[in-house]
């Protein structure tokens, strides 16, 4: 058994392991808890019916908070022309062509929390898989990672777009705030997760699609929530 802090094991004691709380209960709680020396973010971890090994019950996209997520996400962007200049002018973070997928393959570079490609560029971008895919950094049709539209890609994630993703268990877990987020503000960006996510429910999944709802600070302890307070 792993060691807990002693500060850990003080606001365990809070919370009740088996009570389903109400959303607004489970706010209050996590923001009462939330108390180590940095802004935790919060967290969603949700436990789906899918069979994780078949493919068309993955899980992938993206959805928007309400209020972003209160963190600064670092974007990759392959384009070239017209296309890299947009992204640049968008607030792109890292912005090329193949020097910079050759960057990824020979150094490993993956300081970023999402790549986009524009289509024209996943002749040399496909090539990444064995080092982006194990991160979940691989560009997507399916998560709005490679499109066209790479400025309108960039603008979104910076305000606030997450990208949905199952684990190999068939999990789902995306950040919904910040410590410092005000309840109103953490419990409106929850609802709206959940409903997004189930309306992501792949076809095939016999049974409730989502199981298990989980809200929990970066340095805490999980907080289950009811439910039936869900329209899922």
């Amino acid at each position: 058994m792993p060691k807990h802090s002693k500060r850990y094991n003080e606001i365990v004691k809070k919370v009740e392991r088996e009570k389903f709380y109400s959303l607004e209960e489970a706010v209050k709680l996590i923001k009462e808890i939330a108390n180590a020396k940095f802004n935790e973010t919060i967290e969603l971890s949700l436990k789906t019916g899918i069979d994780p090994k078949k493919n068309e019950q993955q899980v992938r996209s993206t959805i928007s908070l309400p209020h972003g997520t209160g963190k600064s996400v670092r974007v990759l962007v392959f384009a070239v022309g017209p296309n890299a200049q947009a992204a640049r002018e968008a607030g792109a973070d890292y912005v090329g062509g193949e020097e910079l997928a050759q960057k990824i393959l020979s150094e490993g570079f993956t300081d970023f929390d999402v790549a986009i490609a524009s289509p024209d560029t996943m002749g040399f971008v496909g090539k990444l898989g064995k080092v982006l895919g194990p991160r979940g950094l691989m560009p997507s049709p399916k998560s709005g990672t490679v499109t066209p539209n790479v400025a309108e890609a960039v603008k979104s994630f910076k305000s606030g777009r997450v990208e949905v993703r199952n684990d190999k268990t068939g999990n789902l877990h995306l950040p919904v705030g910040k410590r410092d987020f005000d309840a109103e503000k953490l419990t409106e960006n929850i609802k709206s997760a959940v409903q997004q996510i189930n309306a992501l429910r792949p076809q095939g999944i016999k049974g409730r699609f989502l199981q298990k709802i989980v809200v929990s600070p970066t340095m805490g302890p999980g907080v289950k929530l009811d439910l039936s307070q869900f329209e899922i």
